[in-house]
């Protein structure tokens, strides 16, 4: 399935569904970020994806890195809560999503880099890397956010 993001775009189709999703920021020992280019839209992104009936968010966060990087983590805390309703996302099936999203922070517990059906690239990447990677805005303010030292919540 291929997917279009709008961000703050008033030509966006307007939303007829809303899901609940997560995604996880996590820094190897070197302060590098796990990062995945994605297969359905091509662009840069921290793993993440929807909840699923029966897990929690921190579960879904887990499932969704270990599916979509090899990576296995343990959440560490909240980085913040994002529902912008200005960012739609239009599949190719006719939905057209408003995401309610909690991005975590976490750490690498182990496993082995390696893409997914998700994923076609799966690296680790320092902060300075971050402007040559085309990252749709919406994650990288999540991006951002993890970055800032406080140990604030964001959320929109």
């Amino acid at each position: 399935m291929t997917r279009v993001d709008y961000y703050n775009d008033p030509n966006a189709p307007k939303a007829n569904s809303i899901a609940v999703a997560v995604s996880a920021f996590i820094q190897d020992d070197e302060g590098r970020i796990l990062m995945i280019r994605r297969t359905d839209n091509d662009l840069y992104s921290i793993p993440g994806g929807q909840l699923e009936l029966g897990e929690t968010l921190a579960q879904a966060a887990v499932r969704e890195v270990r599916e979509e990087t090899g990576i296995e983590c343990e959440v560490t805390g909240i980085i913040g809560l994002y529902s912008n309703p200005n960012h739609v996302i239009a599949y190719d099936d006719g939905e057209v999503r408003q995401e309610f999203s909690i991005c975590f922070r976490a750490i690498a517990t182990g496993g082995n880099l390696r893409t997914s059906s998700e994923s076609k690239e799966v690296f680790w990447v320092s902060a300075s890397e971050l402007d040559a990677l085309n990252i749709h805005p919406s994650i990288r303010i999540r991006i951002d956010h993890a970055c800032i030292p406080q140990n604030q919540v964001f959320f929109s």
